[in-house]
Formats: structure tokens, sequence, C-alpha cells
């Protein structure tokens, strides 16, 4: 299985393959801040990244939140950005897929990194 530290995005397609079990379980192992949930979405629910950064103070939570706004651009990947005082909820999933793809497991990655 791969290392998501040194993999990057790939352009995603409606009909691009979601992550199996086994490779959920493999990325997981990679993202043990980050949980997996299910959120609903018209009739049906899709599976996603989610983690809670917390800071000191809404100043520092909202650059961060900027941040990771900058890098999303970047990568043309964009997550769920909840910004409060003291701690930006993130969450990635893959819209085009409804539900998770590698690349939401590559970002997730990326955004520890950015918080580190």
């Amino acid at each position: 299985m791969s290392d998501l530290k040194n993999a990057f995005c790939e352009a995603c397609q409606a009909d691009a393959p979601k992550v199996t079990d086994e490779e959920l379980a493999e990325f997981m192992k990679q993202l043990p801040d980050w949980a997996v949930i299910s959120e609903p979405l018209k009739d049906a629910y899709v599976l996603q990244l989610k983690r809670v950064f917390k800071f000191k103070n809404f100043k520092e939570a909202m650059a961060f939140s900027n941040r990771l706004a900058e890098l999303a651009e970047a990568e043309g990947h964009h997550p769920g950005i909840f910004t409060e005082w003291g701690k930006v909820t993130v969450t990635w999933w893959s819209h085009s897929i409804k539900g998770l793809h590698k690349n939401d497991f590559v970002m997730a990655v990326k955004t520890d990194e950015l918080f580190a």
C-alpha cells in the first residue's frame, strides 16, 4: 500500500473508484487523528474524513483555515472547513464520486503537515 506522504492528487472523474475497505483500513493507519464519518447527502450517506484542529484563539484558527484554502486551491481539491473560536473542523471527501477517493487521504496528510 502506498505511503500517503509521498503521493499526489490525481484528476478524479465521476467514474473514479472509491477506496476499497482494504485501502480504507490501510490509509487510516497513516491518519490516526482522523475519523471516518457517514454524512447524509440527498437520499444516501457519504463517507468523509473528519478532524478537528485546536488553536489558542480565533485568529490562529482563521489563519490555518486560510492556509488550508490556499493549499486546496493549489491542489484543485477542496474540503469542508468550519472555523470557530479555537478550532477548525476539516472534512475531506470527493464530491464527484460521492465518497472517499485516495485524493482525500493524500489531502488529509497534507492538512496534518500544514498544521504541524
